[in-house]
């Protein structure tokens, strides 16, 4: 690496860790490979409140303790915590984020000289960063990924947002729908720029078929739908668990596999699987609970669709996943689900909670013959050398135009 390079931070409070291994995946995966092209160490902040200890009694996945620092393939995560008060006051997060962090940021500034603070949601971890740069006197890079939605519709928190987005250096986000709404919100266009998340293409590629059928105890005949994500509400597992049993009508040996498990949004499992065992679907509907990343394949190669009927996404990269394995898709039309699913030889959107449109589109996807290999090409043209690539030219690039600025400040101040 070149000494000219700039030197970042990624700043996200979603990322793995031991306590939480599935967390934001997608971010060290982007990051990771941005680390691979800049010096790079992580600041994860986490939230605290000092009775947190007595709610995990009641609710043990709650907050799970973290230590100060990890070590994740080569790079430094740390996780300071900042204080948050559990289901109240949201809209202190921000500013309580930054605070709590300021000492920590000057001290690891001393020990690794960052050139720009890259925040990872608008709000509150864009929020903070923005404050923590006009503290530090550093830029600041915002991702939008999906939340910013809704904190957009919050009259609490929208103000918040905005200030991030209009005061950061740089806006990046992984769909243009979230571009669109960054514009919406005072963003300069010249600053907002999509940059999508991309594939692994040596980690997601199809298995065997019948070995993975037999893995799963399904047989070569049986029609397998698949969904990965965190159970939650806003991915939708109970949506597609409603319609199964209209679509057993035309597709008897039909099975649904469910690969997931508690996130930081909460934890479905058992609602989930109590609506399975009241509508009679136990011999159908697998919940595999939750898989490392080079696991993913396994389910993935068994299935025939992959469906993802989400209320709210940013750019949901399980898409591009399963159709790096050859799966065709039915989504919702929400975030930048149409742009990861642009044509008709890649699968079918359809309009968010429209059952009868969900319905016909996996019967569609059911009775069709996908052209796999098509759809596989797709995936792998969206791998990530061309996004870090972008990202790389454009954290320089904001280095060389802090460095120019800093360098007329100083000759205006010698005359």
């Amino acid at each position: 690496m070149s000494q000219n390079q700039p030197k970042l931070v990624a700043f996200s409070s979603l990322f793995p860790s031991k306590a939480q291994p599935t967390a934001g995946l997608f971010i060290r995966e982007r990051m990771f490979r941005v680390g691979q092209q800049l010096p790079l160490v992580v600041v994860s902040p986490k939230p605290w409140f000092p009775l947190q200890g007595l709610i995990r009694l009641f609710r043990p996945h709650f907050r799970p303790p973290v230590e100060p620092v990890e070590q994740q393939q080569d790079f430094e995560v740390y996780q300071p915590r900042f204080l948050s008060v559990p289901g109240l006051a949201k809209s202190l997060d921000g500013i309580l984020m930054a605070l709590s962090l300021y000492f920590f940021m000057r001290r690891l500034r001393q020990r690794f000289q960052f050139d720009i603070i890259d925040a990872h949601f608008g709000y509150p971890d864009g929020y903070a960063a923005v404050l923590l740069g006009r503290w530090l006197k550093l830029p600041v890079t915002i991702t939008l990924r999906g939340t910013e939605v809704r904190h957009s519709q919050d009259a609490s928190l929208r103000p918040y947002l905005i200030k991030a987005l209009i005061s950061a250096d740089r806006i990046f986000s992984v769909s243009d729908s979230l571009r669109r709404l960054a514009l919406e919100q005072g963003t300069a266009p010249a600053k907002a720029k999509v940059v999508a998340n991309g594939v692994h293409a040596d980690k997601f590629f199809p298995a065997d078929r019948h070995e993975m059928r037999q893995k799963f105890n399904l047989s070569d005949n049986a029609q397998v739908l698949i969904t990965v994500g965190g159970l939650v509400e806003r991915k939708g597992f109970h949506r597609v668990i409603e319609v199964l049993p209209a679509l057993r009508e035309r597709h008897p040996d039909l099975h649904y596999l469910i690969v997931g498990g508690a996130s930081a949004e909460g934890d479905w499992s058992e609602q989930l699987k109590q609506q399975v065992a009241d509508l009679g679907l136990q011999d159908c509907v697998h919940f595999l609970g939750t898989m490392p990343p080079e696991k993913l394949r396994q389910p993935l190669s068994a299935a025939d669709v992959f469906v993802l009927s989400s209320r709210n996404e940013g750019w949901a990269n399980v898409l591009l996943e399963a159709m790096a394995c050859g799966l065709p898709v039915v989504a919702t039309d929400v975030g930048g689900n149409a742009e990861v699913v642009p044509a008709e030889n890649l699968g079918t959107i359809v309009p968010f909670d429209d059952q009868a449109a969900l319905q016909q589109a996996l019967d569609h996807a059911l009775s069709q013959q996908w052209q796999g290999d098509e759809i596989i090409a797709y995936a792998r043209d969206n791998g990530w050398d061309k996004r870090v690539a972008l990202l790389t030219e454009n954290f320089t690039q904001l280095q060389h135009e802090v460095s120019a600025n800093d360098s007329a400040v100083s000759q205006m101040g010698k005359h």
